[in-house]
């Protein structure tokens, strides 16, 4: 990973004289978010020089790591309290948790990519991998027993993109060759080889989390990947954006 504050090469443009920070996929990695938020804060604190500071999550609150409830607690407070211009991103993940409230028999799938730990954060006892339609619709009436209704209405509040000057924010990134006022919602929760392997310009620099090689962020010439794979390799990390400039900021497991 590129150290805390570093500069990077790679595509810049105009952000209208913003300050911008954007975060990938936290997966229920509660520990590093907090260690991630506060280096941000201080980052941003020695930067702003009195601007107002847009700080945008890029999806994949949930899942996989231990602290799902914890990472939405935290988020909402942001989006109540915080200092910050915030955006929250939707992710993949936090589809699939609202289609196994709408069908839980259908969305059953869920079990095995993280909604078993997620469950747990709420106190739910998860199904098993042979569970019958009637044992995931009483978890799901139990999930929804347990989440605060805050909870919820986040879920629900997701933003898909978000453009800023020269940048677009988006969980997994863009159909090539699509307009981005005419992208599919589904290709930005979930898009992976077609839009990873592409090479050809693009309307704006993407930013997006969703797809992981290791504990580094991916840096191209029209996109920027932050998602380093929090849950596994321990790294949860941030770009910063100013007008002409990227860096990165990140936070390991090993610093707690």
């Amino acid at each position: 990973m590129l150290p805390d504050e570093a500069k990077a090469a790679g595509p810049v443009g105009s952000v209208f004289g913003r300050l911008i920070y954007a975060v990938g996929d936290i997966h229920g990695c509660y520990d590093q978010l907090r260690a991630l938020l506060a280096k941000i804060s201080d980052d941003a604190a020695g930067r702003a020089d009195g601007r107002r500071v847009a700080l945008i999550f890029c999806g994949d609150y949930i899942d996989r790591g231990p602290a799902s409830r914890q990472v939405v607690d935290a988020l909402w407070w942001l989006k109540r309290h915080g200092p910050f211009d915030l955006h929250c991103l939707k992710g993949n993940h936090e589809q699939v948790l609202l289609d196994y409230l709408a069908d839980p028999a259908a969305a059953a799938g869920w079990m095995r990519f993280g909604g078993a730990e997620t469950l747990n954060s709420y106190g739910v006892a998860a199904p098993g991998a042979d569970a019958s339609a009637a044992e995931h619709c009483r978890a799901r009436d139990d999930l929804l027993e347990n989440m605060p209704a805050s909870h919820l209405k986040f879920f629900e509040s997701l933003e898909l993109m978000v453009g800023i000057g020269e940048y677009a924010f988006v969980h997994a990134g863009i159909r090539p060759g699509v307009p981005l006022e005419e992208q599919d919602g589904r290709d930005l929760l979930w898009i992976r080889d077609d839009w990873i392997e592409n090479e050809r310009p693009v309307e704006r620099i993407i930013v997006h989390g969703h797809t992981w090689i290791d504990g580094k962020a991916e840096v191209r010439p029209h996109r920027i990947g932050i998602d380093t794979g929090a849950y596994e390799t321990g790294i949860l990390s941030a770009v910063r954006i100013e007008d002409g400039e990227i860096g990165f900021l990140s936070a390991s497991n090993r610093e707690h």
